[in-house]
Parts: C-alpha cells; structure tokens; sequence
C-alpha cells in the first residue's frame, strides 16, 4: 500500500521537478500568439473568417477539454478521500475540534477581507462611469446571443435561510454528487470523517485502506492528465484569444483593471498573513507555489489544480500532510476570496452602469450576500458569472448587466482562480503553524527504499 502511495506521490513530485510552470508558461504565451494569428478581430495575413475561427476553436479547445473532463471525473471521490484521510491521518478526534475552530473564521474573515478590497477598488476607481450603459449594454446583449439568454435564465429564486443551512447537510449523496454540489460533498466527507475518528483506527482500518485505494488511483488518473496540461493550456487560450480578441479587453478596460487591482491588493495581504499569521518568508512562499498558480490560472478551475495543490503544500511548503489534506479539498470548495472580490467589483460596475445607487443597507446587504455565496461556489470555470447574475437579481440591480461582462469573464476567471488557489496555501500555512501540536498518522508499513521504489 504505502509503495503505490509512494509512487504516486513521486509522480506528482517529478511533474513539479521537471519544471511544469516553465511548460504551462510557454504554452500560455503561445496560445495567445496562435490566437492573435488566428482571430478574424487580428485582421492580419492568416485571420479567418469567423465560421472558420468558431471551427477551429473547438479543435484547439479539445485536448482543454479533455483535460479538464478527465480532472472533473476523479475530483469528487479525491475530495471524499482526502478530507476523510486527513481527519483520521491525525489519529486524534480532537483534530477537527481544533482545525475546525480556527480554519471556518479564518476563510470567512478572508472572504470578507477580499469583499471589502473589491468594493473600495470599485468605489475608488467607479469602472462603470466610464461607459455608456445604454448603448454598450445593447451591443453586448446583441453579442451575447443565445449565451446571454441562457445565462439570464439560469439564477433561480434563492432559498431562505433555514432552507439552505438544512440544505448543507444531503439527504441523498448520490444527488449531490450527481448535481456536482461540492458543499454538501464536503459535509458528507466531515460526518464520515469524524465517524471514524471518534471509533478508532483499529474499527476504522478497512474503510481507510479503500480510501487510501481511491485516493492512490485517483491520484494516477491525475498524474496522466497533468502531462497533458501544456497542451491543454495552449488550446484553450488560443480558443479564448480567437473568440474574444482584444477588443473586448479594451471596451471594458476599466473594469478589468479595477478587478486586477483588486486581486494584487488581496495577493498582497496574503503575502503579509504568510509573514505574520505563518511566521514564514513570503518571497519564499510566492516561488513555491508557481506551478500551482500557473495551472489555476490556464485552467481556470480549483478542482483541476487541487492535486498539484495538494503536493506543492506537502513537498514544497512542507505542511503537515492531515493539515494540507484537510484545508487544500475544503479550501477548493468553500475558500473561494477571488471570486467573492470579483462579484462585488462586477456588482458595483453594473449598478455604476446602469445609475443604479446602493443605499448603505444594500451595500451591507451586498457583503454578506457575496460572501455567503462564493462559500461552497463549484470550483469549475464560469461559475462566477453565474452566482453573479443571482446576486444582481436579489439586490434589483439590472442582470441583463451581466451579459456585457460575458467577453471578458474568462480572462478574469482565470486570475481570480489562481488568486483562490493562493488563497487555500496561505490557508494551509497559516494552519500549520496554529496547529504545531498536530502530529502526522504513523505510517502502516516502513517507507520504501529507493531500490523498492525502482
């Protein structure tokens, strides 16, 4: 058991040592070549037409495609197994009692931090000031097409209070896993948990060696994935260059700016929580977790970079393996600071659009509503967009907004993402030092020499 672990954990391991930042950061700047190349916006020598770039878009989306499917395929039963493991890894029930404590104020006074960044960026800079809402919002509307009416279709009527907390807890697993709701995934995965810890390892053991299994195979699928990862990365940032060309950046340059700045301010404030809250070098810090920013940022998903996530805090941070198991797959669901920084700065540049004037009231209102609901957001990409039009619907700001933020929604859900992926390893540094006293779980066999290994 503990050879498969090993040699799964050197898989991942030799894809970190073989410089797989430097290969996504390639295939990243040549995804953008291809695209400007390509796009019928260029207008250059080797410009299609636009049936023509719509085609081959979705064959350089594919291998993206794939990856991505390959990711989503095995990250429900590798959350289940490594927020269980991590609990009884501990081999202490008073484990959760301990994270559990610290690691929930911690997210929700990071969310808040990250909300209440956006809205002073917004608040300062007034993005939708600089764009005539009327006109602009019918040639998006028009561009939006079919996508845009989807997607002002999608917010449904938000469920009270007693309803959604009584909806934290699933009554039927295998709806949730089917619905992809990771919130009630990872609820189920506490109970189970702490189930087992509380009865003991020696009752336990079964159950844990399945896990182990699931994980260790879940794990190789990702590591066969992860190869793919640069090609995946240059097909779909060339599909999104082709699709979106540059002017779509440029017409709404104030709002991406806001937004960009608002993450360099919340990157900024993690770096000061890796100083003070982790006692650890944060320049340090920032080298270290590159090749998981740098996958967050091309795939555009929590869930695909949560295994590469997981090794970066274990061999690179050098975080206790029950802590990083517990923090990186919860993190990935409920820790979710960039996203919550973008839909307060995207609320507030539509109600700026549109002259729409928040009372103090809405304003609160509008805080506790992002914050609530980029807790247990699916980590997948374009969700943020979705979340936002329901916001908007609940606060009586106009959602057909929202379609004029399709064009660029992709760029920017990419950065938030890498900013979330951040996020969940400062959590994870930050727990290690306010956990010191948690030990590892001894391991059931000897570690494997390295002629054992080979």
């Amino acid at each position: 058991m503990n050879v498969r672990r090993n040699l799964r954990v050197r898989d991942i391991r030799g894809l970190i040592e073989s410089r797989l930042w430097a290969q996504i950061l390639v295939a990243m700047v040549m995804g953008v070549g291809v695209g400007l190349l390509l796009s019928p916006q260029t207008e250059g020598p080797l410009s299609l037409e636009p049936a023509a770039a719509e085609h081959l878009a979705e064959w350089l989306r594919l291998p993206g495609q794939i990856f991505l499917n390959v990711i989503q395929m095995v990250v429900i039963p590798l959350i289940i197994s490594s927020i269980i493991l991590g609990l009884t890894s501990a081999g202490d029930p008073a484990f959760l009692r301990k994270v559990g404590f610290r690691i929930a104020p911690y997210f929700v006074g990071t969310t808040t931090l990250a909300v209440m960044l956006g809205a002073a960026v917004a608040t300062l800079i007034k993005p939708g000031r600089y764009i005539d809402g009327e006109r602009f919002s019918d040639a998006a509307m028009t561009e939006a097409g079919r996508t845009g009416e989807a997607l002002l279709e999608a917010p449904s009527e938000l469920m009270s209070a007693p309803a959604q907390i009584a909806n934290l807890v699933p009554a039927n697993i295998d709806n949730a896993m089917l619905t992809g709701n990771m919130l009630q995934i990872v609820v189920y995965a506490l109970f189970i948990g702490v189930a087992m810890s509380i009865i003991g390892p020696d009752r336990s053991e079964p159950l844990s060696r399945l896990l182990q299994t699931v994980q260790e195979v879940a794990m190789k699928i990702i590591g066969w994935a992860m190869r793919l990862a640069p090609i995946a990365v240059l097909g779909l940032i060339s599909d999104f260059v082709i699709r979106a060309g540059f002017d779509a950046l440029i017409g709404l340059s104030a709002y991406i700016v806001s937004v960009l700045i608002g993450l360099a301010a919340l990157l900024a404030c993690y770096l000061v929580i890796v100083l003070v809250l982790g006692r650890r070098n944060p320049f340090a810090f920032a080298g270290k977790i590159v090749d998981a920013q740098l996958l967050a940022f091309s795939t555009s998903s929590s869930a695909a970079t949560m295994p590469l996530s997981l090794r970066v805090a274990e061999d690179r941070l050098k975080v206790s393996p029950p802590i990083a198991r517990f923090v990186i797959p919860l993190g990935a669901t409920v820790n979710m600071d960039g996203t919550a920084l973008y839909q307060v700065v995207a609320a507030l540049f539509i109600a700026q659009l549109f002259g729409v004037d928040l009372s103090v009231a809405q304003f609160a209102l509008l805080v506790i509503t992002v914050v609530g609901a980029s807790i247990g957001s699916p980590s997948t990409p374009g969700v943020g967009i979705i979340i936002l039009a329901t916001i908007l619907q609940g606060m009586g700001i106009p959602a057909a907004g929202v379609a004029i933020l399709l064009g660029v929604d992709r760029i920017l859900d990419m950065c938030r993402t890498a900013v979330n992926v951040t996020g969940d390893l400062t959590a994870c540094v930050v727990m290690d030092r306010w956990l010191e006293d948690v030990k590892e779980g001894p391991p059931t066999t000897p570690e494997p020499t390295d002629a054992s290994e080979s």
